[in-house]
């Protein structure tokens, strides 16, 4: 069955080109044009991906992302303004895994759509584990290609963007990764001023689910002005 994505925009003019532009690549869409009729769809109906504008007229779209997260870890892609970093900081910090500035280019959405919705599904197969794919350290134990985490036998609910700092502090143990590696690893973006306030809130989120402490760590350590290593 394709999959099915949620299109959130009070702009009635882009809300359809996005439809128009999904469902020629055989997408499955779902249009709101408000916050509230969208956190109705979100909750009603499972959804595979969401596009979600910032600036709408009742609910914004950094509040249905947040509501999204409590109870799922599918791919949410923002709509941010031009230029607006905060917005684009304030997304990703709470769950956001993409971000689109507008005005955009139609096939880069559709894009940028593709690539998360590859992730996502990569990280949900029941595909066979193959040596390298299972990453483990101390009672933690993380499948690459199944996107299961396991801590202490107790599974973890991550989403994409946690997964993938996780993958990453575990395959680079002992190492400090920088803030900037960890942004750019994951949004394939250039590091921009004061992106590393979402990876500090994503870490904070994994943290939080690992029942871990910034001040006395036993898997991440924060390594001040610089990044963050997994404990050995």
């Amino acid at each position: 069955m394709a999959d099915k994505i949620l299109v959130v925009d009070d702009e009635r003019e882009i809300a359809d080109l996005i439809e128009v532009y999904l469902r020629n690549e055989d997408y499955r869409t779902v249009k709101c044009y408000t916050g509230r009729e969208a956190l109705q769809c979100a909750e009603k109906e499972e959804m595979d991906l969401a596009v979600l504008d910032i600036m709408l007229p009742d609910v914004n779209g950094f509040t249905i992302c947040q509501k999204i997260r409590e109870k799922y870890t599918y791919p949410i892609i923002m709509l941010t303004a031009k230029d607006e970093e905060i917005d684009k900081i304030t997304g990703l910090s709470l769950g956001a895994d993409d971000y689109i500035t507008k005005p955009f280019r139609p096939l880069e959405m559709v894009a940028r759509v593709k690539a998360q919705l590859r992730r996502y599904k990569r990280y949900n197969s029941s595909r066979r584990t193959e040596e390298g794919d299972v990453l483990v350290h101390a009672g933690l134990v993380l499948n690459a290609k199944t996107h299961d985490c396991f801590l202490n036998e107790r599974k973890l609910v991550l989403t994409p963007t946690e997964f993938e700092i996780l993958r990453i502090l575990l395959e680079r143990k002992g190492e400090v990764v920088s803030t900037e590696d960890l942004f750019h690893e994951i949004w394939k973006d250039e590091y921009y001023s004061k992106a590393g306030n979402s990876i500090t809130v994503h870490i904070r989120h994994l943290r939080e689910k690992m029942n871990d402490t910034a001040e006395n760590p036993g898997y991440i350590k924060t390594i001040w002005g610089v990044g963050y290593k997994m404990e050995t």
